[in-house]
């Protein structure tokens, strides 16, 4: 972005007001703005001809574009980049909207995945765009593990917490499997979990597997493999993200309905909530991508704005974010995500998550 910031310095104050007010514009009508309708609202009286002048350098400069053939020019993905790291201005989060949010945290006594469910559906509520709540994994210790076989290709991996949660998952077992090798693989694991959290034992169970080779058979061996990576793999992990507000992208005026119903199917399979995590964790606080920037998915036309959460040890244990059309309002959108992060975050901390 430092291109960008060396562009905006070098722009001298009518460019800068003319490029502004463009943006402006275009952010909150979704239409090119003209010369005529700038020469209204400028501080600096100036006539059509010379805005005119001034817009086409700034369209030389890669910062606004040309939809069609018309006098009116609408900012392009680099202009936004620039607009928003330099020229933007946040605004506080209004009464009405910190009120919405702060009521869903009201019944602090309900299952998490509910409680954030109900965050996330404000948020898509407040903001018109569609909500992305990505929920902490479990890192409670483990207190039981049990296997379940069902069918041949079908099997039940149970899972207590200390805590007192219990998780279930459905998985494909290893060819041959039986009831003995499945009370082999639960002792195995049981014997090594104990105190021990999902990413403890994920880790230690290999070199444990090797060392005690003689005690358990290779199928036990698979099915301890197969069935603890339930809860290791993202494309299987289930509600930790949570997805509301999509019918609101859908109506978007303009929307490629195809572009965003494929944006929806990528998340439908959770095949990216690493990737949503790791954008989070890259900077403290807000963060927004625009367009193309964004790695989460490969949606041109979309933005998303993003703010990690962290728990009272100050780690980040989760994300929450908004995607829009990259025409959102960015200066009241940024702080409404920012607000709800650190609510997300008080409520992980006070439950000890």
């Amino acid at each position: 972005m430092a291109e960008g910031s060396k562009i905006i310095a070098e722009m001298n104050d009518r460019s800068k007001e003319v490029f502004r007010r463009v943006v402006e514009g275009y952010l909150s009508s979704g239409d090119p703005v003209g010369s005529r309708t700038l020469t209204r609202s400028l501080t600096e009286k100036l006539s059509a001809a010379t805005v005119r002048n001034v817009m086409q350098d700034l369209e030389f400069l890669g910062l606004l574009g040309s939809p069609h053939i018309s006098a009116g020019r609408i900012p392009t993905q680099m202009g936004l980049r620039m607009f928003v790291d330099s020229l933007l201005e946040v605004g506080t989060v209004a009464d009405e909207d910190r009120e919405r949010i702060d009521a869903t945290a009201g019944q602090n006594d309900q299952e998490l995945t509910a409680l954030l469910d109900h965050i996330g559906t404000a948020l898509s509520g407040i903001t018109r765009g569609a909500s992305l709540v990505l929920a902490p994994k479990v890192e409670a210790a483990i207190k039981h593990i049990e296997f379940v076989s069902l069918s041949q290709t079908r099997a039940l991996v149970v899972l207590v917490f200390a805590n007192g949660q219990v998780e279930n998952r459905l998985f494909t077992p290893p060819p041959g499997h039986t009831p003995s090798s499945m009370r082999e693989a639960a002792n195995f694991l049981n014997a090594l979990a104990e105190g021990k959290t999902l990413t403890d034992l994920r880790r230690g169970m290999s070199a444990e597997i090797a060392l005690r080779r003689q005690e358990i058979d290779s199928l036990a061996r698979e099915l301890v493999e197969s069935g603890l990576a339930v809860w290791e793999n993202p494309g299987e992990s289930s509600e930790r993200l949570i997805v509301r507000g999509r019918a609101n992208l859908l109506e978007e005026e303009g929307a490629d309905l195809e572009r965003v119903r494929s944006l929806f199917d990528d998340l439908e399979r959770k095949r990216d909530i690493a990737d949503f995590l790791e954008l989070a964790e890259e900077g403290d606080g807000v963060r927004i991508f625009i367009g193309s920037e964004n790695k989460l998915f490969s949606l041109s036309g979309s933005s998303l704005v993003v703010s990690p959460y962290m728990n009272a040890d100050r780690k980040i244990i989760g994300a929450v974010g908004v995607i829009g059309p990259t025409r959102l309002n960015y200066g009241r959108i940024v702080p409404i995500v920012d607000y709800t992060a650190q609510l997300v975050g008080r409520i992980m901390s006070e439950r000890g998550t």
